[in-house]
């Protein structure tokens, strides 16, 4: 058994770091990409950018990664996202975090993108993600309205950043925690929609009192658990040998998803 959970661990490790199919899929992509940087006082933030094609001004969607970093999946669904009609932008926030002072790519692996994660400072996330959503509401193919999405640890980063910022329409929460300070979340003015899987109960346990503060302070919070799916589902949803409850949760929270992010287009 024991040796069975090591295996697990290390083929998870290698899921999310060797990500070759989703490599794939972006290079095969017709829409256009590319890397940008975006400046945060002195620090330089490396951001991937992708835009849709159409005629008129987009919506724009701030992701924020997960745990591993700006994964090839993470920077796949920039393109997903393009691919339905939004500009999305993707900060590295692991940019400068390398001993070579680069970002996620040059960490090289799961384990130490997770202590890079560890070490960040909120405020320096907080400045990042700013940073990041006004170079996004000035991009001339953009019509001014940023939402923020983010996945596992960014999840958790997403509902952080509604505490911090009066300035996005949205705040899209998958399979992250709420800041437990109630003052904190009093700050919040955009709605929060989240989105969770049925087998996550670490993350799942923690509904129930969310719920409760933020109707408590006044604030939107509306989550939907999809059944059959894990935690990560919109990642391992996608991935070639997808579970069939990962794949039907990530399929029916893309629904969702679009569905509330086209109020964006008015």
């Amino acid at each position: 058994m024991k040796k069975f959970a090591v295996l697990l661990m290390l083929l998870v490790s290698t899921t999310c770091w060797g990500q070759e199919w989703a490599e794939q899929r972006l290079g095969s992509s017709p829409r256009h990409s590319e890397w940008v940087n975006i400046k945060n006082g002195d620090r330089t933030v490396k951001a991937f950018v992708a835009y849709p094609e159409r005629s008129d001004k987009a919506p724009v969607v701030l992701v924020i990664h997960e745990i591993f970093g700006l994964t090839d999946w993470a920077r796949l669904l920039t393109d997903e996202l393009a691919e339905a009609g939004y500009i999305a932008v993707a900060p590295d926030l692991l940019s400068g975090s390398a001993p070579d002072g680069g970002g996620t790519a040059s960490l090289g692996g799961n384990d130490a993108a997770r202590n890079a994660i560890a070490k960040l400072d909120p405020e320096q996330i907080t400045g990042d993600l700013t940073a990041a959503l006004d170079y996004a509401t000035q991009l001339p193919a953009s019509n001014g309205k940023v939402s923020v999405a983010g996945f596992c640890w960014g999840g958790t980063q997403s509902f952080r950043f509604a505490t911090n910022s009066d300035a996005i329409e949205q705040a899209f929460v998958f399979y992250g925690t709420a800041p437990t300070d109630r003052a904190e979340l009093e700050r919040i003015s955009a709605p929060v929609y989240g989105f969770y899987a049925e087998n996550d109960a670490r993350v799942n346990a923690t509904l129930e009192n969310t719920e409760k503060q933020m109707a408590q302070v006044g604030k939107t919070f509306r989550p939907v658990i999809y059944s059959g799916g894990g935690h990560g589902f919109m990642r391992a949803g996608d991935m070639p040998d997808a579970s069939p409850g990962n794949k039907s949760a990530m399929f029916q929270a893309w629904k969702r998803w679009l569905i509330l992010l086209e109020s964006l287009n008015g």
